[in-house]
C-alpha cells in the first residue's frame, strides 16, 4: 500500500483562534472608550493623542495577525500542493543516497558503482543495535552492478522488513582503501512531511529527503 501522509501543523488554526482573541479584546477596548467617553469629566477631557495611539495600535496588530493567518494558509497549500506532486513517485523503484539499505519483501538493493582506484568493495550490514548481519567483499564490474541482501545474517536467520545500517568500504587491488560511493535501490511506499517541515520519501522503513533522489525507475 502506498500513502501520502500530510504532518502540516495547526498554525492556521491558531493564528484563527488568535485573531478571534484580539478581535474581542478590540470589541471590549472600543466599549471601554465609549463608556470613558461618556462619562468623562468636561473640564478634563481625554487626551486625543493618546486614544488615536491606542486605536491605531489595536489596528496594526489586529492587521498583522490577519497577514499571518493568511501566510498560514499559503503555507498548508503549498505543501499539501508538494505532497501531491510526490504521488507519482510512490510505487516506483528510486535510487537514493542513504546509509540505511530498505530490506522489502525479504531483499534489499544496493547500487555499487564501476570499477575504478578501487577495485571491490566490502558491504557490511549491521542492525539497530550495531550486530553484524552481513559482510561481504564485492568485486566491482565495469559498469555499476546492483548487490542483493537476501535479508538474512550470517547465522542464515531471515530479518524482519525494515531499514538496516549499511556500510561501504572500497578496497583497491593492493587492499588499501579507497572512497566510493553506493546507492541504495528500493521501492518508494509514501511521501511524509518530516517535523521541520521538510519532503521526505519512504522507502518501506527507510526516509530520505528528496535531494537524496539519484534517479528513477519503473
Amino acid at each position: 500500500m502506498t500513502t501520502v501522509t500530510s504532518a502540516t501543523t495547526g498554525t492556521a488554526a491558531t493564528a484563527g483562534k488568535t485573531a478571534t482573541g484580539i478581535g474581542a479584546d478590540f470589541n471590549t477596548f472600543l466599549g471601554l472608550l465609549t463608556t470613558q467617553l461618556k462619562n468623562q469629566d468636561p473640564t478634563k477631557a481625554m487626551d486625543t493623542q493618546e486614544m488615536t495611539n491606542q486605536l491605531v495600535q489595536f489596528a496594526s496588530v489586529e492587521q498583522q495577525i490577519s497577514m499571518n493567518g493568511n501566510l498560514d494558509k499559503l503555507i498548508g497549500l503549498q505543501q499539501a500542493a508538494q505532497l501531491t506532486a510526490a504521488a507519482p513517485l510512490l510505487g516506483k523503484t528510486v535510487e537514493v543516497a542513504s546509509d540505511r539499505i530498505a530490506l522489502q519483501g525479504g531483499t534489499g538493493t544496493l547500487r555499487l558503482p564501476a570499477a575504478g582506484t578501487a577495485t571491490s568493495a566490502i558491504v557490511t550490514v549491521t542492525d539497530a543495535a550495531g550486530h553484524t548481519l552481513k559482510q561481504q567483499q564485492v568485486t566491482l564490474g565495469t559498469a555499476a552492478t546492483d548487490w542483493i541482501w537476501d535479508g538474512k545474517s550470517a547465522a542464515g536467520k531471515q530479518q524482519p522488513d525494515g531499514g538496516y545500517r549499511i556500510a561501504v568500504a572500497g578496497r583497491d587491488k593492493d587492499g588499501a582503501p579507497q572512497e566510493i560511493t553506493a546507492n541504495v535501490v528500493a521501492r518508494a511506499t509514501a511521501a511524509e512531511r518530516g517535523a521541520g517541515g521538510e519532503l521526505k520519501l519512504v522507502l518501506g522503513g527507510v526516509s530520505v529527503g528528496f535531494d537524496a533522489v539519484r534517479s528513477l525507475g519503473q
